[in-house]
This record gives structure tokens, sequence and C-alpha cells, in this order.
């Protein structure tokens, strides 16, 4: 077995009631191996000859109540190779805990904080402490967990990292019916999985999320009456209108704009319906389609 060499961190978010897990390795598509998470459960980041039962396994148990302390003493007592397993949980009170095995390769520790718990090997020393000290820098500042965590990764990754270079990057946060559509808590899963410096192609793919989904601002909305005029002539350009440029907002201005809203995927930022247009996503579409 390959092990995981790599760093990660996994946090939870009382505001927003978030749990995340980001990672970054010298390992092909280490997110998909690494990062487990559920909304009112906990997060796990499983790593260094990664045993994969620790992360299901232990969101039931932390799920079922139990602290991630206990979770991780309970999986790693029962596991005959946990010398060489490394593995940070935080469960659903935000309680964070972190083991490293003492057969882990040569850098390995871990850092346990509130409400998170940062863990690698295989590293430059002091990447764990670097990771640590921005995350509680950044946290609840401006942005979100999913910010944080990555800004926690690039900190990381100045201070020396994986000893063995980069390969690949990834965030995973988690909250009650958070998902797309609503119906599932998997609010943001974003993975580079093999990539010169993953960690920077991470947070370019994580502003392109805020940009399709995040919150919508509405004290910061724009009149539609208002942008009429320059959104036919923007329509026209993209191929959506044909019609007069009259300066007016009519419904056919609308179906046009709404059309155009669906092919770039802004759908939701702007739905269709009232009289005035998300700022984050006009600005967009003016830059899509300059002159």
């Amino acid at each position: 077995m390959q092990p995981i060499a790599t760093f990660s961190i996994v946090a939870y978010d009382p505001g927003r009631k978030e749990w995340g897990v980001a990672v970054q390795s010298k390992f092909l598509a280490a997110g998909a191996v690494v990062s487990w998470a559920r909304a009112g459960a906990g997060a796990v980041a499983t790593q260094s000859y990664a045993n994969l039962r620790y992360g299901p396994e232990g969101l039931e148990r932390m799920e079922a109540g139990s602290s991630a302390e206990e979770t991780i003493t309970t999986l790693t007592e029962a596991d005959e190779n946990r010398a060489q397993r490394q593995v940070g949980m935080v469960d659903a009170q935000g309680r964070a805990a972190s083991f490293t095995g003492a057969d882990c390769y040569e850098w390995a520790g871990h850092q346990v904080g509130e409400s998170y718990a940062c863990q690698g090997n295989i590293l430059i020393p002091g990447t764990v402490e670097a990771i640590a000290e921005r995350f509680e820098a950044v946290r609840d500042g401006e942005g979100e967990l999913s910010d944080w965590l990555v800004q926690a990764l690039e900190a990381g990754q100045a201070a020396g990292g994986d000893s063995r270079g980069r390969q690949s990057a990834g965030v995973l946060v988690v909250r009650k019916d958070g998902g797309y559509g609503g119906n599932n808590d998997r609010y943001l899963d974003l993975r580079v999985d093999d990539h010169p410096e993953p960690i920077r192609e991470l947070g370019r793919i994580l502003k392109i999320h805020h940009l399709y989904f995040g919150e919508v601002d509405e004290t910061d909305a724009v009149p539609l009456a208002e942008v009429a005029g320059e959104l036919q002539a923007l329509l026209t350009r993209s191929g959506h209108y044909s019609g007069e440029q009259h300066g007016e907002f009519d419904e056919v201005t609308r179906k046009a704009l709404r059309a155009l809203v669906g092919s770039e995927n802004l759908e939701e930022r702007w739905d269709g319906s009232g009289d005035q247009i998300d700022r984050m996503a006009l600005d967009y579409l003016r830059g899509r389609f300059a002159n």
C-alpha cells in the first residue's frame, strides 16, 4: 500500500453550522481518499496508509453521539496497523482530535485547536503549525469555512508542505440541506486531482463556485429597469436578443436574459423573476460579453 503523505485540516464553523476538510498531497486525487464529512455528524481526514473505514465508521459513531476523541480511540485501538495511520476528526459539537501513529514517516504530527485539527506526514517541519496559525487568524473573518480552509492549506504550502512535492488538493464542506437543489448536505466538494500547483488551482475553482452558488446579497441588487438598455446590447452580442434596443425591460428582454443566465449556469443568482438582478451575476455577464 502506498502511503497517503499529505497535510490536511478538519474544522467546524458554528456560525453556519458547517463541517469541512481540506487536503493537499503528493498523491493522485487525495481528496477522494482522505476527505469525509456529513452534516450533523462531523468531518474526518484519514491519511498515511489511510484506513478508509475511518471515514464512514467515524461519521457513524460521531453522528450517534461519540466525541471525535472517543471515535479516534475506538477506531485506532481496533486497527492492528494503527502505528502507520494518521487521522483527524471534528465531531457534531465541534470537538476536535487527531492521531499520529508512531511509525508514520517523518516529519509527522498534528495540532488540535478549538473546533479544528491539523495533521500531516512526510512534511517539511513547521507546516502543520503554519496551517493552524493561518486558520485561527482568518476564521470568523471575511469569507466562509471553505475560504478559511484553503487559506490554511496555502500557509502550509508556503511553510514547506509535503517534502516530496505537490500533486492534488481538495476541499469538502457540508451543511444541512446545503447541497445543490437543497435536498442533500454536500454544499461544496472541489478537487484538483493532478496539477503542478494544486492549491492555487483549488482557490481558482473555489472562486468560481462562489460565483455560481454563493449566497445572493439582496441589498446589493441592481434594478433591471436601470440597466435595460445595457442588457439589450449585451444580449445582442451574446446572440440571445435580436429586437430593438429601446431601453425598456419588457418580457422579450426578460426571456432573453433568462436564457443567457441559464446558459452561463447563473440561475442560482437570478431565477428570472422580480425587478432586480444580482450584482455579481450582472458583473460577470458584463465581463463575459464586453464590447
